[in-house]
This record gives C-alpha cells, sequence and structure tokens, in this order.
C-alpha cells in the first residue's frame, strides 16, 4: 500500500520516523541528531524556545526544507522518495498568519481542489466552526480568527492526512485563539493527525496529546504535554 493511500482512522501508528536528523545551515547546526516519532490520529506539540528549531523541524514533514543527513520516513517510506506534490497533499501546512490566496470564501476554500461543488465547501466550513460565513463574503472583511480556520478549511479540502501548523494562534486574541483550538480538538477527534508548533506549553497542553521539547536545536523531552521538562525562555 502506498503511504499516500494509509486509511485515516486506523489503530495508532508510526506516521513519521526521524532517525538522526540534523539540518545545517551556512555552518550553524540548527537540528541536531534528531530521533524520534509521531503517531497516527494523534496531535503532537512541538515545543521550545524560540530558535529552538520548531518550525525547521515542521518544515522537514513536508520537504519544504530537507535534512542536511539524516532520515525521515512517512508510513515506513523515506520522505525523499516521494512525489513531493502528492506529499503536500497529504501533509498540509497552515502558516502563522494565514495567507488569503482568493477573493471570497467559496474561492479560497476550493482554491486547491477546483470544481469543489458549493455542498462540499460549506461542509468545510462546517467542519471549522464557519456556518455564520456566506460564500460570496469577501476574504479582505474576515477577522484574523476567521481567517486562520478558513485556511484550515482550505488545506482540509485536498483531504490531508496530516496537517502541520505552525503557531496557529499565536496572533489571535484569546477568544479567537480558543475557536481555532476547538477546530484543531474536533480535527483530531475526527482521526486527522496534527502536529504543531507553539511556544505555549499550556495552551498547546489543552489540545495536543504528545509533547516533543526542543532547545536549541535538541531534543530534550518528550511525552505527556502536562509533565515534560520545558525550558521557559
Amino acid at each position: 500500500m502506498s503511504p499516500f493511500d494509509q486509511p485515516h482512522h486506523t489503530a495508532p501508528t508510526e506516521l513519521f520516523t526521524l532517525v538522526d536528523v540534523c539540518v545545517t545551515r551556512e555552518g550553524k547546526l540548527i537540528l541536531s541528531h534528531i530521533t524520534d516519532h509521531f503517531h497516527e490520529g494523534r496531535a503532537t506539540a512541538l515545543v521550545g524556545p524560540s530558535g529552538s528549531g520548531k518550525s525547521t523541524l515542521l518544515r522537514l514533514l513536508n520537504r519544504l526544507e530537507e535534512p542536511t543527513s539524516g532520515q525521515i520516513y512517512f508510513h515506513g517510506s523515506p520522505l525523499d522518495t516521494l512525489d513531493v506534490h502528492l506529499l503536500r497533499r497529504r501533509v498540509g501546512l497552515v502558516g502563522q498568519q494565514a495567507v488569503m490566496l482568493a477573493a471570497t470564501v467559496e474561492q479560497e476554500v476550493s482554491y486547491g481542489s477546483p470544481g469543489l461543488p458549493q455542498s462540499a465547501v460549506r461542509q468545510l466550513l462546517r467542519r471549522v466552526n464557519l456556518d455564520e460565513v456566506s460564500l460570496d463574503q469577501s476574504t479582505s472583511g474576515l477577522s484574523g480568527g476567521e481567517r486562520q480556520r478558513l485556511a484550515l478549511a482550505r488545506a482540509l479540502a485536498v483531504d490531508p492526512q496530516v496537517l502541520l501548523l505552525d503557531e496557529p494562534t499565536s496572533s489571535l486574541d484569546t477568544k479567537a485563539a480558543e475557536a481555532v483550538d476547538q477546530v484543531i480538538k474536533d480535527l483530531v477527534r475526527e482521526g486527522l493527525s496534527v502536529v504543531l508548533v507553539s511556544h505555549d506549553l499550556d495552551r498547546a497542553a489543552a489540545v495536543t496529546d504528545d509533547a516533543l521539547v526542543l532547545d536549541k536545536g535538541t531534543l530534550v523531552d518528550r511525552g505527556d504535554p502536562r509533565s515534560v521538562r520545558y525550558l521557559v525562555e
């Protein structure tokens, strides 16, 4: 079975496996000998101080960056042997600042899936708790929290197996952040795998099952997000 054909609802298995992964840029070691794994059907937080390598590790998982050495596996297949375009449809990434790519809500949701029926667009909006927005509403008038949830709907439209979220709530106010947190919890409950970057361990603990703690590019702890050792900035 292709790694892209794995069912969403299966017993927990290793989704990503990292073996001795290093990243070096301009002579500086960004990630140092990371060996660990991410389980399917769970939410995993990457936490640690700024500059600890969290976002770099996240971007490695859909090949927006490549390791300098070591190997990453997706469902047991070496990541660098997989078609990168198919990989990025199955492993979607939503950035910290939700960038809108289209003029209206409907166009935004279906941006990566041209011809998506309106019924499917509305269903995706319901999944991210955006029932109140109209399909022809301008994306330029949405709040930060609405844009973040709309970016999640756009990512979900291509039926990913995994969502990578880079600080999804850090630029939002409390109410908007709580709305996004609820969407993440709902998606994981439905069987989606999520990996998210956060500098806020308390917030991450509210929505994730596991945490990997990075400091200066080194993995220093992993486990339940409520009990890992976190190095405060």
